[in-house]
C-alpha cells in the first residue's frame, strides 16, 4: 500500500469509484454538435428577456433547475485556465470574439501584470444546445498554491469542475491538492488536456498520468487547445451531460450563501451569493444569520461577466446582490441570507483559513494610520484570508499584525493595497506562528491557557518560562523530472525536511512527500527549488501541524541596543549561520556614519555573531 497525497491509496480509490462511476462516467463519443452559443440564435436569446422589462433585465424564471450547470475550472498556475475561461465567454456569445480577449475574467490590475488569477471570478453562461437553453455558471480560480482557499471556498457554489492539465508540463503539486479539493467535496472531474497545439505536447503521456493518479478513465479525457479554440465545443457539451444540476427546491424559504465579497464605496457592499433554495428580487428584506441585521435588496444579478441586473435570483443560480451594507464588517463570508420573519437553518458557511505567515504593517506616515485602516478592511473583505490583529512598535509606530497563506499573498495584497487604495505601508519580516508550553500554573493563569500561539517574535516568551516550544510543519509535494531527484533530496535535507514517500508517476517524473518545518521552506525554498531544477520542479504543501522543536530568540543589537523590529526565531543548530548572515547584510545596507557601529546577533546574553561598520574619515 504506498501513500497518495497524504491519504490511503485505497480510499483514493474508493472516491475515484464514487465519483468517476457517479458523474464521470464514460460517455459516448459527442455526435456532431447541434449546440451553439446565444450569440449563434438570437431569435431564442431574445425569449430570454421579459417583455415587462428593460432588455438588459434577463428573465432568469426561464431556466429550470434541471438546465442549469454550476462549474469552476482547477488547475496548476500557468495551465490555460483563464484562457479556456476566455474561449468558453466566446463560444456562448457572452463576449464578442476578438484578438483583444486574454485574461477577461481576471481584472486586477496585479492579475493582468503577473499573469497569474488571484481571485476567483464568477460568470454566467446562456447556451443553447438542442432546442434547450442551458444556464452555465462558470468559476475562474487561482493556480497558485497560497490562494487554494480561494479554490475551496469557491467549489462550494458548483457541482462539477473542468480539471486543466498542461500536454507538455503534465500533473503537477497543484493538480494534485485541487484534484483533492473537488473530491472531498463530491464534485463530478471532467479532465481537460490543454495546450496540445504545442511543439512538444504529449496529450497521451498525460493521459496515462491522470488515470494512474487519479484513477479517472483516459478515454474521458477532452483533449483541448485554449488558444486556438480546438474542441472547446466538446468541452460545453461535456459539462451539459456530465455535469448534474443542483439539488435546490424552488418552493422553500430563502436560503442564499455568501462565497465572495466586495466594496464599492458608492453602493456599498456586493455579495456573490449561490441560492440553496427559494428566489430572491429587489424590494425583498432579507435578514444576516451572522449579524441578525435586516436590509433592503436594492439589485440582484447575473454576472455576465459584468453585473447585469434581474428581476429575481431563483434557487441553483449564481449571481451578486447588493442590499446597502455600507459598513464592511457586515458582509462576512460564509453567511446565509434569509427572507425577513422566515427564518431557515444557515448552510455550514466556510472552515476558517489557517494564516502560514505573519508580518507587521505600519503606515510610512502616521497620519495616514485611519486612511489605511479603512483600506485594509476594504481589502480583507474582498480577501477574507487575512487576518488583522492590533499591533504597535516603538520605531513604526501604530499598525497592525497580518496573517497570510505565503509569500506570494502578501506580496499581492500589499501592492493591491498601492493599486487599489494608494496606500504607502512598511512591511516587517515575514514570520510563522509558533506554539509555547507553559510551566508554571501563575504563567498559565496570566495566559488563560497552558499552550500559547506567538505570531510576534519579540513577544517570544523565554526558555525557562516554558516546557517545550513547538514549531509549525506541513507536507510538501514536489513532482520532478528525475534527473533532479538526488539535487531535491539535498535541498530538502538541508531544510530539515523527513522524506514521507516517492513515488514515480511515468517513466521520468517522480513525486516526493516530505514533512518540512514551515519556516524553513516561507521564504527562499519556492526559488531555490525552481534554480536546481531548471524551473521544471512544482511544489505544493498542506497543513500538517506542530512539532517539538529547539527555538531561540535572536536579537540583533545595534551598539549595545536591541532593535525590535529585526528580532527572529530560529532553530538552534541555524542561529550562528542566520545570525552571521543578517549581521552582514545590514553591514552592507545601513548607511555610513562618522562613528563606528557594532552589530551583533545574540541569544540572551550571548554574542553569537559580530560585524562593525568603521569609520569614514572625511578627505582633506
Amino acid at each position: 500500500m504506498w501513500i497518495l497525497a497524504g491519504r490511503s491509496w485505497w480510499r483514493g480509490r474508493a472516491l475515484a469509484a464514487r465519483v468517476t462511476g457517479a458523474a464521470c462516467r464514460v460517455l459516448p463519443r459527442p455526435r456532431p454538435s447541434r449546440c451553439r452559443g446565444a450569440a449563434a440564435d438570437s431569435r431564442n436569446l431574445d425569449r430570454l428577456y421579459s417583455s415587462a422589462e428593460s432588455k438588459e433585465k434577463v428573465d432568469m424564471s426561464r431556466f429550470p433547475v434541471e438546465n442549469i450547470r454550476n462549474f469552476g475550472i482547477i488547475a496548476h498556475v500557468d495551465h490555460g485556465k483563464s484562457t479556456l475561461a476566455d474561449r468558453l465567454l466566446e463560444l456562448t456569445g457572452t463576449i464578442d470574439k476578438t484578438k483583444n480577449n486574454k485574461q477577461v475574467l481576471d481584472k486586477l490590475q496585479v492579475e493582468r501584470e503577473r499573469g497569474i488569477t488571484v481571485k476567483a471570478q464568477t460568470a454566467s453562461l446562456f447556451y443553447n444546445c438542442e432546442g434547450k437553453q442551458y444556464l452555465l455558471n462558470l468559476i475562474d480560480t487561482p493556480g497558485h498554491v497560497d490562494f487554494s482557499y480561494e479554490v475551496s471556498r469557491s467549489l462550494s457554489a458548483c457541482q462539477g469542475v473542468l480539471l486543466v492539465v498542461d500536454a507538455n508540463e503534465g500533473i503537477q503539486a497543484q493538480t494534485v491538492a485541487n484534484f483533492f479539493l473537488a473530491f472531498e467535496a463530491q464534485l463530478s472531474v471532467i479532465p481537460v488536456i490543454n495546450k496540445i497545439d504545442l511543439k512538444n505536447a504529449d496529450p497521451a503521456r498525460v493521459e496515462k498520468q491522470i488515470e494512474k493518479m487519479f484513477d479517472i478513465p483516459s478515454d474521458e479525457c477532452i483533449k483541448i487547445s485554449a488558444k486556438l479554440g480546438t474542441n472547446v465545443e466538446t468541452v460545453l457539451q461535456a459539462i451539459i451531460e456530465r455535469i448534474p444540476p443542483p439539488k435546490v427546491h424552488r418552493k422553500n424559504p430563502l436560503r442564499a450563501l455568501v462565497f465572495d465579497s466586495t466594496f464599492d464605496q458608492y453602493r456599498g457592499v456586493i455579495a456573490n451569493v449561490a441560492l440553496f433554495d427559494g428566489m430572491v428580487s429587489k424590494g425583498d428584506k432579507i435578514v444576516s444569520a451572522h449579524t441578525q441585521k435586516t436590509y433592503e435588496v436594492n439589485e440582484v444579478g447575473v454576472l455576465n461577466p459584468n453585473e447585469q441586473p434581474t428581476p429575481k435570483l431563483y434557487a441553483g443560480q449564481v449571481g451578486y446582490l447588493i442590499a446597502g451594507m455600507k459598513d464592511v464588517t457586515e458582509a462576512q463570508i460564509g453567511d446565509t441570507l434569509y427572507l425577513h420573519k422566515q427564518p431557515v437553518e444557515p448552510l455550514p458557511g466556510f472552515k476558517s483559513a489557517k494564516p502560514m505567515v505573519f508580518a507587521g504593517m505600519y503606515p510610512v506616515d502616521q497620519s495616514e494610520y485611519n486612511n489605511l485602516k479603512s483600506a485594509i478592511e476594504k481589502l480583507t473583505l474582498n480577501d477574507s484570508s487575512v487576518t488583522v490583529h492590533r499591533d504597535s512598535s516603538l520605531a513604526l509606530g501604530a499598525g497592525w499584525r497580518l496573517g497570510f497563506l505565503g509569500l506570494l499573498h502578501m506580496e499581492v495584497f500589499n501592492q493591491r493595497l498601492e493599486q487599489e487604495y494608494n496606500a504607502s505601508v512598511i512591511l516587517t519580516t515575514p514570520t510563522v506562528p509558533y506554539k509555547a508550553v507553559l510551566s508554571s500554573a501563575k504563567l498559565i493563569k496570566e495566559y488563560r491557557e497552558k499552550e500559547i500561539t506567538i505570531i510576534n517574535p519579540a513577544q517570544f516568551p523565554d526558555k525557562s518560562k516554558v516546557t517545550e516550544y513547538l514549531e509549525p510543519v506541513v507536507l510538501g509535494t514536489i513532482i520532478t523530472p528525475d534527473e533532479y531527484t538526488g539535487k531535491i533530496m539535498m535541498l530538502c535535507q538541508a531544510r530539515r525536511a523527513i522524506q514521507k514517500n516517492m513515488v514515480f508517476i511515468d517513466q521520468n517524473r517522480v513525486m516526493l512527500k516530505y514533512l518540512f518545518p514551515l519556516n524553513e521552506i516561507v521564504v527562499d525554498f519556492y526559488d531555490s527549488l525552481k534554480s536546481l531544477s531548471s524551473g521544471y520542479a512544482s511544489f505544493d504543501y498542506e497543513d500538517a501541524g506542530y512539532q517539538t522543536a529547539e527555538l531561540v530568540k535572536m536579537d540583533i543589537l545595534l551598539n549595545g541596543n536591541t532593535v525590535e523590529e529585526l528580532v527572529t526565531v530560529v532553530h538552534k543548530d541555524k542561529a550562528y549561520s542566520i545570525g552571521k548572515a543578517i549581521c552582514e547584510r545590514l553591514k552592507d545596507s545601513l548607511p555610513r556614519q562618522l562613528f563606528e557601529i557594532a552589530i551583533q546577533a545574540s541569544i540572551g546574553s550571548k554574542i553569537i555573531a559580530r560585524e562593525t561598520m568603521v569609520v569614514i574619515l572625511p578627505e582633506k
